[in-house]
């Protein structure tokens, strides 16, 4: 039963995010009659949600049925330094869409989106285009939470290939942390339109330029660092391979491979919070990928022309796996 309430509990948190609760607590408490009316939903059911978060810490029943904001929910804010606002309204926005049909994923093996909605999950995106900017703007949104612990574990200076770098989150801010750093976006043309636009507001022109293009038919060449963060765990192992290997046809010899992913422990039982295990599935149902162990990572990198030199963790759930070709 206690896992069948964390399904309730997400989904209120889901929901929280999409009608900006939090938000509407920015200058302090309100009744939750005050923010039933701001968000168009019935009192009763509005005050017995908040009741039930206050229980998990993101509100605080500061007096009868008026709730105001912790330090615990203060990141479920769209202006807060940390926010995963936008993460939350994406997982709330996706799960629905495939929940009914996972058990497609575990007798097929294959994932669940392209089976419920006719064409896999990036496709989907480019023509829907109120989801594709919840997912762009979470990615970058996750990404300010982990640079931190990156840049505490690892020297990024150089030219840095961001391969599937999206709207350029993680080398907007390895530019900023980082004087002796340059590098390319690399992207398809929707997510670079927007990464040149957020590479002109930053200020960072003279250092990052933005290349738009298919990571399965072909990666920028020159750089000193190419980096897959969370590529390679959207994918099959096929698929992973092929983008490795066009990472490796664009390499010189001393060029290195950043792969920044969780890695499986190879106890299951050894693993903490997030659990990699859930998202190993939840990238099955979505998109067909998987997460992977360092055993597995060595034998893709191999199949592919690398050898993983080390596996750096950080304090963040991800790893940074550090190759080079051979």
């Amino acid at each position: 039963m206690e896992l069948d309430d964390r399904l309730v509990h997400a989904r209120a948190v889901q929901i929280a995010a999409d009608l900006g609760i939090a938000d509407l607590l920015r200058e302090g408490p309100l009744s939750s009659d005050e923010i039933a009316a701001a968000t168009s939903s019935d009192p009763d059911a509005c005050h017995r949600m908040l009741r039930m978060l206050a229980t998990r810490g993101l509100f605080v029943e500061t007096e009868p049925r008026t709730f105001g904001l912790t330090a615990r929910g203060a990141p479920l804010r769209s202006d807060h330094p940390y926010t995963v606002r936008c993460a939350l309204r994406m997982n709330g926005a996706v799960v629905p869409l495939v929940i009914g049909g996972v058990e497609h994923s575990l007798r097929t093996g294959r994932p669940t989106f392209p089976a419920v909605l006719g064409e896999d999950f990036h496709a989907y995106l480019e023509h829907s285009p109120e989801h594709a900017d919840l997912f762009d703007t979470a990615m970058a949104e996750l990404t300010r939470l982990m640079l931190p612990a990156l840049l505490a574990v690892y020297d990024f200076t150089g030219h840095v290939v961001d391969v599937g770098g999206g709207t350029g989150a993680l080398l907007r801010g390895l530019l900023r942390a980082t004087s002796g750093t340059s590098g390319v976006v690399f992207d398809v043309p929707r997510l670079a339109e927007r990464a040149r636009e957020a590479v002109r507001l930053d200020g960072l022109t003279d250092r990052c330029t933005v290349v738009s293009g298919d990571f399965f038919t072909e990666v920028p060449s020159g750089g000193d660092l190419y980096v897959l963060k969370w590529i390679l765990h959207n994918w099959p192992d096929e698929r992973a391979e092929r983008i490795l290997r066009r990472c490796r046809r664009a390499m010189t010899g001393d060029a290195r491979l950043l792969v920044i992913e969780s890695v499986l422990p190879a106890d299951p039982t050894e693993t903490g919070h997030p659990d990699p295990t859930t998202m190993d599935v939840s990238m099955l149902v979505v998109q067909g990928g998987r997460e992977r162990t360092e055993a597995q990572y060595t034998e893709l990198l191999a199949a592919a022309g690398f050898r993983l030199e080390r596996v750096i963790p950080t304090s963040s759930p991800h790893s940074v796996l550090e190759a080079r070709p051979v």
